[in-house]
């Protein structure tokens, strides 16, 4: 048996039929410092119920799968230290072994779909690493998303990432890659870059629609929805490019690797832009969550109406 636990506002949607929208825990205990990590995780899951839907945080928390946190359990998560962080290859064996982890998009997409949640907002995907031709540094996101059924709303791939081979590898993988509202892929902290998307969506309803009808052709994996982040918010990819190549030197001179690589240049980006881009990665999580709550409660609409 898989111990879970539901937060007690999941198992009442849960047996009220209610849309639900999960939500990854890397980013209070890795993307972001303390207190804004816990102060946005509040914020992105009020803006889920704000947008009639429920928010479910998932964590591993002494060997159990939490689907939606307790308040009291998210902030004490948001001031712990030397969290796991949770992939596909390590979940199994932080539960089985009563251990405490965070999960990524590729864990948190595991986590939902054992819950049966079809929707998950996050900031951005993991995705290929600049010099992963020679690193083979490829987040096992990708894979998830050509594996498990869950829709995952985020602002495209992290910007500090080789963004034209991560959506080519998406492309390999089958991985149904929408913009929403636009005809170019979002580059996470910038609203536009120079990648056409593959396909364009402009209504919650035709994203559901879309993962609906995967299911019924008996399609493995989900959809990444690219959710563009707010214009008012955006750092412009121009004003961001030196910075991501100074952070990416200086990860590379002190020999950071492996899954350290990601927090420790959103750290350095942090540093180098004086907060814009902690600022600017709040706005884009909150986006995704109303966008998330949007696209969860069509799917309902839809399943209600098949």
């Amino acid at each position: 048996m898989i111990p879970i636990a539901y937060s007690a506002e999941v198992a009442k949607a849960r047996a009220e039929g209610q849309p639900i929208v999960a939500l990854e825990s890397t980013i209070i205990t890795h993307g972001m410092p303390y207190p804004q990590n816990v102060e946005t995780a509040e914020l992105v899951e009020q803006d889920v119920r704000d947008h009639n839907a429920v928010p479910a945080t998932i964590a591993v928390m002494d060997g159990v799968l939490h689907i939606g946190l307790e308040p009291e359990t998210l902030r004490s998560l948001g001031q712990a230290s030397d969290v796991a962080k949770l992939s596909r290859a390590d979940m199994a064996a932080c539960i089985a072994s009563g251990g405490t982890g965070a999960t990524t998009v590729a864990a948190t997409m595991i986590g939902a779909h054992l819950a049966g949640i079809s929707v998950f907002a996050t900031g951005g995907i993991g995705g290929v690493h600049k010099g992963a031709e020679t690193t083979f540094d490829i987040s096992a996101d990708l894979h998830e998303l050509a594996q498990t059924p869950v829709t995952v709303v985020a602002a495209g791939a992290k910007a500090i990432l080789d963004l034209e081979k991560t959506f080519e590898v998406l492309e390999t993988l089958g991985v149904p890659v929408i913009a929403f509202g636009q005809d170019v892929l979002p580059a996470f902290w910038s609203a536009t870059s120079d990648l056409p998307a593959p396909l364009r969506m402009d209504t919650a309803d035709a994203i559901a629609k879309a993962q609906i009808m995967r299911g019924a052709m008996g399609l493995k994996g989900g959809q990444l929805v690219c959710n563009p982040i707010p214009a008012d918010a955006e750092i412009p990819a121009a004003e961001l490019a030196p910075v991501i190549t100074q952070a990416l030197q200086e990860a590379e001179e002190q020999g950071v690797a492996a899954k350290a690589v990601t927090p420790f240049l959103l750290g350095r980006i942090f540093e180098l832009t004086a907060g814009k881009s902690l600022t600017a990665n709040i706005a884009l999580v909150r986006n995704n969550a109303r966008l998330a709550a949007k696209i969860a409660n069509a799917m309902k609409v839809e399943a209600l109406s098949a």
